[in-house]
């Protein structure tokens, strides 16, 4: 809540109170002078106002005074709490008197109304302007410590820049120190680094004139030692080739020794076997009249010896006759 909104309220609050107030005289002035003037003689019956109105005064009196202290955050004591309670049982008595005396409880409660109201209000409105008070205290007093917080930070920015301002310069003078320096380090380490870079290109050309000498000396000792391997290389795998194909020739002419002499074998079985005594199964067959052509028997033999009829094997020598030719064309291209 702020200041504005504070202030709406107690100005709220002190327009009602006034207007509880300026209602609670106006009714017990009208509740009052009737009983005043039933106990005051006739001659003295004009005074009966008087007496409301002087209570009224006291409570107009306590509730100005409790709002000056409650706004200024101070206290009266004792006596202005006896006098608004005072004045407040005053005014309850004066308003049920007539009722209470005629026995009117209906009326006793009725009449209670605004007497009360009137002590409520003022007790409630001094808590109220307690509180507001204490509440605009400590919008003030956090206003005052925010702006103290920001006269400090001004003051701490100003003091930071200045500083920085110092720095700043006390920066750029040891700058232009340490750029004076920085030059004549340049200077020394350029002539320096001259001096060390002739040196090392006259040892890097004598680095390289041996190192090519030395390389070219080693490449002469590979190239010697690749052909020497080479040479030894091709001798073994000449060898080797030449050892293979003996040995390769060996066992073809071994392995073609044993089909031949297979062959031959099967052959002499089929033949020596002579005509069956009936049709021989087509795979028997075909072997027997391969065996026949094979060993160049007449193809009338050979559908003897097979138990089939002679077209049938003269087709078969037929077809042996064309796969040779076949087999014999290729290897002459």
């Amino acid at each position: 809540m702020n200041s504005v909104q504070i202030r709406s309220s107690e100005r709220a609050l002190s327009v009602g109170t006034w207007l509880i107030v300026g209602g609670a005289m106006l009714y017990s002035v009208l509740t009052v002078t009737p009983l005043m003037a039933a106990h005051t003689p006739v001659e003295w019956r004009w005074t009966a106002p008087i007496l409301p109105l002087v209570v009224d005064a006291a409570v107009v009196i306590v509730v100005r005074l409790d709002s000056v202290l409650a706004r200024l955050g101070g206290h009266g004591g004792a006596w202005p709490v006896a006098l608004r309670w005072m004045t407040g049982t005053m005014t309850l008595a004066l308003n049920i008197g007539v009722s209470a005396l005629a026995g009117d409880m209906v009326g006793v409660a009725v009449h209670s109304v605004a007497p009360l109201l009137l002590i409520v209000t003022a007790e409630a409105g001094l808590a109220y302007r307690r509180a507001l008070t204490a509440a605009v205290l400590a919008v003030e007093a956090r206003k005052r410590a925010e702006r103290d917080a920001r006269e400090r930070a001004a003051a701490e920015q100003e003091e930071n820049r200045r500083r920085a301002a110092r720095e700043q310069r006390e920066h750029e003078a040891a700058l232009a120190r340490e750029q004076r320096e920085h030059e004549a380090r340049l200077v020394r380490e350029e002539a320096d680094r001259q001096d060390r870079l002739r040196r090392e290109e006259q040892a890097r050309a004598e680095a390289a004139e041996l190192a090519e000498r030395e390389a070219r000396e080693r490449r002469e000792r590979e190239r010697e030692q690749q052909q020497a391997e080479r040479e030894q290389r091709e001798r073994r795998v000449a060898q080797q080739r030449e050892l293979e194909a003996r040995e390769r020739a060996e066992r073809e002419r071994r392995e073609q020794a044993e089909r031949t002499a297979q062959a031959e074998r099967e052959r002499e079985a089929l033949l020596a076997a002579g005509p069956p005594a009936e049709k021989q199964p087509e795979e028997q067959a075909r072997k027997t009249v391969q065996a026949a052509f094979a060993a160049g028997v007449p193809v009338r033999v050979a559908a003897e010896l097979s138990g089939w009829s002679v077209g049938w094997a003269s087709a078969r020598y037929q077809e042996m006759r064309d796969a040779n030719a076949a087999s014999i064309a290729p290897a002459v291209g």
